[in-house]
């Protein structure tokens, strides 16, 4: 970040933003109707069918960054019989407030991302909705479609759902304190604590965690480490930029949303509802990749393997630590980037290599990624019995926009930062 010229300042870094976005098709303001449409709602969207469970009870919380006010997400975990364990994840439904073809519909799928730049958060959909009405907040009661999972003891999955529910997130609960608690570092957070039961619940939803992320690697998902930033300002003027590292409450959530993305993606193809997947294809610059590997000392085979990169980066890491996010970030930019693409029932899965899946969505953040709002339109869809709300035709040139979006958000985000 340039130190001259006062571009340390947030309003300087607002206008490059807004700039950048422009530049590139991206909205940094909501269109007349779509505030139109804003202002005629006032409260949160409320259980109108027999279909909704109630499932308010449950102990659900939510785990993310400390600053951040819009919650897609809660989880819960509960000890079954015959020693399996039902995990369930309640995302938020933002359906039911923001309508397809809408004036918000319409702005969110021209952007198709909320745009996270140093100097302002360009959100997807209005903060009225996205940190409020379609958030989970806590002691909130909202609806929500719920990905229901039955793990085994190892980690496999025995049995999954999807429904919709009502929900109440008991705690707001931040990554960093919960991993110091959960690593031993420091103590329980008060939020967990003032809900009684969490405490275990916690530990629970820690343990069952850690087995899918050991099944996700024996089957040859692959263990990146990037260093991310995020910028501190003091008032106007930023700081500096800290570096975001993963921990124990990261991998909850992280391991939780992929098994519920895969749920999705198979709960879609089995009622036969074209979905659009998120995919990583099959490595074509292999051979780099095993070049690079050999200059570590390392030899991968000759056709892409997943199980034998992961081998390699497990390695590499325990080798050299301090330089594994640079290789990490050589090995991402070699694998190629992630696109969305359309997957009809009975088709030719592309999967996802570097989660060593075949059937992945994306789902679990519909307040801030379109792609996931379609997905949640069609499961829920799916979840009715109902017409799919999107047909191939609409998800083709869908799929392709908001893989080219997503690119563009990311180059604005990075032209700010320099």
């Amino acid at each position: 970040m340039a130190d001259t010229d006062g571009r340390q300042h947030r309003s300087i870094l607002q206008e490059i933003a807004r700039r950048a976005m422009l530049e590139r098709g991206l909205l940094p303001d909501f269109p007349a109707r779509a505030l139109a449409e804003l202002a005629a709602i006032q409260e949160p969207a409320t259980r109108t069918d027999h279909m909704a469970r109630d499932l308010r009870s449950l102990l659900w919380c939510s785990i993310d960054n400390d600053d951040t006010r819009d919650l897609d997400q809660l989880t819960v975990a509960e000890a079954m019989p015959d020693s399996s364990v039902k995990i369930l994840v309640a995302i938020a439904d933002v359906d039911a407030l923001v309508r397809k073809q809408s004036g918000l519909d319409e702005h969110a799928r021209q952007n198709t991302t909320s745009v996270y730049t140093a100097a302002q958060i360009f959100p997807m959909l209005p903060e009225k909705l996205s940190t409020d009405l379609t958030s989970l907040n806590p002691d909130a009661d909202r609806l929500a479609v719920v990905i229901e999972l039955l793990i085994a003891g190892d980690g496999s999955l025995d049995g999954s759902d999807a429904y919709c529910a009502m929900v109440r997130n008991r705690a707001k609960l931040a990554y960093q304190s919960v991993a110091a608690w959960l690593e031993g570092d420091g103590p329980l957070p008060q939020a967990i604590g003032a809900v009684s039961g969490l405490e275990e619940n916690l530990r629970l939803q820690d343990r069952m965690a850690q087995k899918l992320k050991a099944l996700r690697h024996q089957n040859g998902a692959l263990d990146f480490e990037t260093i991310e930033t995020r910028p501190i300002f003091d008032g106007d003027k930023l700081q500096t930029l800290v570096p975001d590292t993963g921990n124990r409450a990261k991998q909850i959530i992280e391991d939780f949303m992929i098994a519920a993305n895969g749920v999705t993606a198979r709960y879609l193809a089995d009622k036969n509802v074209p979905s659009l997947r998120r995919v990583v294809r099959t490595p074509k610059r292999w051979e780099r990749i095993i070049a690079l590997a050999a200059e570590q000392g390392f030899t991968l085979p000759g056709e892409p393997d997943s199980k034998a990169l992961d081998v390699f980066l497990l390695s590499a890491k325990a080798a050299d630590p301090l330089h594994f996010p640079d290789l990490s970030l050589s090995v991402i930019k070699l694998l190629g980037p992630g696109e969305y693409a359309v997957e009809l029932p009975g088709g030719d899965a592309i999967g996802h290599f570097g989660l060593a899946v075949k059937d992945y969505t994306h789902s679990t953040a519909p307040n801030r990624r379109y792609p996931d709002l379609i997905t949640q339109r069609q499961l829920k869809a799916a979840i009715s019995g109902g017409s799919p709300a999107y047909s191939r035709d609409e998800l083709e040139p869908l799929a392709r926009h908001c893989t080219e979006q997503e690119d563009d958000a990311k180059k604005v985000e990075r032209q700010v930062e320099k």
